[in-house]
């Protein structure tokens, strides 16, 4: 998940007055709209990859020492960790075991192909949450439902593209669809993730902040971080 560094509700108004003096009318019933159902997080993470994939190719040689949103990163060990984090969530899409013990230096590894190579493992990851029963049962160290596991990759390759932008000073917006569902995990997982050091304390926005502003002061980021 996304490392270091809602919903509101409405409550009907009270007609009670009206209607002790009001005669009422027989209203016509309607069945209940059911709920849409979310796309699957495969799609999503089409999306938030074609989102974040410019952002990662632009990154200069010089910058990957630069700071970054998340305080314990620069540019170069960022993406290192997402890198890390895309191949690591096929592998759990697949209902086995991943060790995040260690960071690998693929940036090192691949040298000037290691955009590239970002792009095949975000297509490969792609392929493993769309790959039947991805997204039934539990998977990952904690037994997590499968489509919250694939909600977690989504939300580093949707905040970290946001980092890595905000760092590089590239423009960025998350694919469609992406801020509502990681906006529900946050509201689901960010007490426990917050324990678990993985969020920092939710950041103040102001009346009028967008759904992405939202969600990353959910995760402890400041929106408007510069790195000056």
């Amino acid at each position: 998940m996304s490392h270091r560094h809602d919903i509101p509700h409405e409550s009907p108004g009270d007609a009670s007055a009206h209607m002790a003096q009001t005669p009422q009318t027989p209203q016509p019933t309607h069945a209940a709209h059911p709920a849409p159902t979310p796309p699957p997080i495969s799609v999503l993470l089409d999306g938030a990859a074609e989102a974040a994939l410019p952002v990662v190719r632009a990154v200069r040689d010089d910058q990957l020492g630069w700071p970054t949103p998340c305080s314990e990163y620069d540019v170069r060990a960022l993406l290192n960790h997402l890198f890390q984090v895309v191949v690591a969530f096929q592998t759990l899409a697949a209902k086995k075991d991943v060790d995040f013990s260690r960071t690998p230096d693929r940036l090192a590894e691949y040298g000037a192909q290691w955009p590239d190579r970002f792009a095949d493992e975000t297509a490969r990851l792609v392929e493993a949450w769309a790959a039947p029963g991805a997204e039934d049962g539990l998977t990952g160290g904690m037994q997590l439902p499968a489509r919250t596991v694939g909600a977690m990759v989504l939300l580093d390759l949707t905040v970290h593209a946001w980092d890595v932008a905000r760092a590089t000073g590239r423009p960025y917006a998350p694919a469609a669809g992406c801020v509502a569902e990681l906006r529900a995990l946050a509201a689901r997982m960010g007490p426990t993730a917050r324990t678990m050091n993985v969020f920092a304390e939710p950041v103040p926005v102001p009346p009028g902040a967008s759904d992405l502003e939202v969600l990353l002061a959910e995760t402890g980021r400041d929106p408007h971080w510069t790195a000056g």
